[in-house]
């Protein structure tokens, strides 16, 4: 049995396709088309993962979308009745709901194919995230949260998943969200961009909680654990932010109001100073966001007496929240996905519907995150030979040693290998390797490759078995999305990854679930005693290199000092 999951005509369209269970891929739009959240109709992507399976779209017996515009009409319809948004911010809603409404044509359309044998699904937007994240887990027992912006209506849902079946307990409905919340304060910050709320994470400890008394009037908590916004400070309830989710790069407009404008001042302009009370905000903003899921996480708790927690929606994607549940709650376990955002949820649709509607055993548990695109060495050496690059052609373990002593003497290397990631985040797999040890390392990075602000830090891959060496926490991260505290007594012994409050947002590498990249760290280890590499993804202000071209292209134009690609090895100079 084939299903394809889907997610169109939203941030980070994607797709997914699991047989009998097992997952075969699972890819982003962007890494094909190389524009970063790509919002439009996957088309690429399916082509991929039914290329993986050698299928056709002829054999493919279930197809969902993570959308549905049934989903919470009465709600939406009531909204609609006592706001009376703007004529524009309904056009647009519409536009958008007939074209995830009508999946079957859509596909048929898209894909170029006539009738199919396949059924075809809508799945509720947060549906599928809380399936992504409990179906594909290790645990048959848990409470499941989903926050992120908003989808059909509904920003944030919970509920607990028990062997082959989620409940929803409860959910909040639109306008109020923490997603929307961050976002705002993120524009007003100066960083108006699709997916700039990572930045401002970044930026945040930088700056104190000058502003959280202000913040607590705009998320207000309640004493039930959930929260409710101040819709004065906002306009995406009534004006309507213009949002384009039609083809390109996602755009939202402008969400804040001019009150939080009275009261915060100016809104700085990006790529300007970023001055002490721009940190304080965004650091204000970090903590609120906290408040107000550290209160949805013990309700939750609370509720439902569970020992694991499982994690979904884009505000799942900050990893300084997910890094504190633990140590912070009565939880035990926690798992997030890698895709935890928008792009996740074409892997909810798949596995929503194989266990919950047609009620089929688990199958799956997702230890890593490589589900893309794998090249094989004449592929690689055929691109090598086109951009005229001397090259050795190594043994594995000759590779490791060899890209282990490159990165010991100070280097800055690209690793290509495998299977493509899943997800924001570079994993081993489609990374830029440095040496964490070296203090003026980031700065390099900075002006060599990456280009990006200086604020931002950089993560460590850490070998699972050394992480409680040098972290506070030993829980496997194996997709880089919590931060931990670095030990007092490492921080100068892995500057580069460290950041400016002692901490770092690490990858812990397991030899079952990632053997070559764990060869590699722990040669790095056995070579200067820290069994720890700095790991950026591979890629230069765009989406993560995917092919063979794209990463020898990238190495080409920057000032990358080597590249390991497949089973072959080349530097500059």
């Amino acid at each position: 049995m084939y299903i394809l999951g889907i997610n169109a005509y939203h941030g980070g369209a994607s797709a997914c396709l699991i047989q009998d269970g097992k997952l075969i891929a699972a890819v982003e739009e962007e890494r094909f088309n190389r524009t970063k959240y790509w919002a439009g109709f996957p088309v690429q992507a399916i082509r991929y993962v039914l290329s993986v399976a050698g299928i056709t779209p002829y054999e493919v017996d279930h197809i969902g979308i993570s959308r549905d515009p049934k989903a919470n009409l009465l709600q939406a319809a009531l909204f609609a009745f006592r706001q009376r948004p703007s004529l524009d911010l309904v056009r647009d809603r519409l536009q958008n709901t007939m074209k995830v409404g009508t999946l079957k044509n859509e596909f048929a359309k898209h894909m170029g194919v006539g009738e199919l044998k396949a059924q075809y699904h809508n799945v509720e937007h947060h549906r599928a995230h809380m399936a992504s994240a409990f179906f594909v887990s290790p645990f048959t027992d848990a409470a499941i949260l989903s926050v992120d912006g908003a989808g059909d209506f509904v920003t944030t849902m919970w509920g607990t998943g028990k062997d082959n079946q989620i409940s929803v307990q409860d959910e909040i409905n639109f306008p109020h969200s923490l997603g929307i919340f961050y976002t705002a304060v993120s524009q007003w910050l100066g960083f108006p961009k699709y997916g700039d709320e990572g930045k401002v994470m970044g930026l945040a400890p930088y700056g104190e909680p000058r502003y959280v008394d202000l913040m607590r009037k705009i998320v207000r908590v309640q004493r039930d654990g959930t929260f409710d916004l101040d819709l004065d400070y906002f306009v995406h309830h009534a004006e309507g932010a213009s949002m384009s989710w039609e083809g390109g790069e996602p755009t939202i407009g402008t969400i804040f109001s001019s009150k939080l404008v009275d009261v915060l001042g100016e809104p700085r302009a990006p790529r300007t100073e970023l001055t002490q009370k721009h940190m304080d905000i965004a650091h204000s903003l970090q903590a609120m966001l906290e408040e107000a899921e550290f209160a949805l996480v013990r309700r939750l708790q609370k509720d439902t007496g569970k020992q694991a927690l499982c994690l979904a929606g884009g505000v799942a994607l900050n990893s300084v929240f997910n890094g504190k549940v633990l140590p912070n709650t009565e939880f035990e376990d926690i798992y997030i996905q890698p895709a935890s955002g928008d792009a996740g949820t074409a892997l909810g649709v798949c596995y929503y519907i194989y266990h919950q509607v047609l009620n089929q055993p688990r199958a799956y548990v997702m230890n890593d995150a490589y589900t893309g695109p794998e090249y094989g060495n004449d592929a690689i050496r055929a691109e090598l030979d086109r951009y005229g690059l001397k090259y050795q052609q190594l043994e594995t373990d000759q590779l490791v040693k060899k890209a282990a002593e490159v990165v010991a003497g100070g280097n800055v290397m690209g690793w290509f290998q495998g299977r493509m990631e899943w997800g924001p985040r570079a994993l081993g797999n489609r990374s830029i390797i440095a040496d964490p040890r070296r203090d003026d390392m980031k700065d390099i990075l900075n002006a060599r490759i990456k280009h990006r602000e200086k604020f931002r830090p950089f993560a460590p891959s850490i070998l699972l078995e050394a992480t409680g060496d040098y972290f506070d926490q030993m829980y496997p991260d194996p997709f880089m999305i919590k931060v931990y505290n670095v030990l007092p007594e490492k921080r100068k012994e892995i500057p580069a990854v460290t950041h400016v409050d002692g901490t770092g947002r690490l990858q812990t590498v397991q030899k079952e679930h990632a053997p070559l990249y764990w060869s590699l760290i722990h040669a790095f280890g056995e070579l200067t005693g820290t069994p720890v590499v700095l790991n950026t993804s591979f890629n230069e202000n765009e989406p993560i290199v995917q092919s063979p071209a794209e990463a020898i292209d990238c190495f080409v134009r920057t000032h990358m000092d080597a590249l390991a690609i497949g089973n072959y090895f080349t530097a500059k100079g």
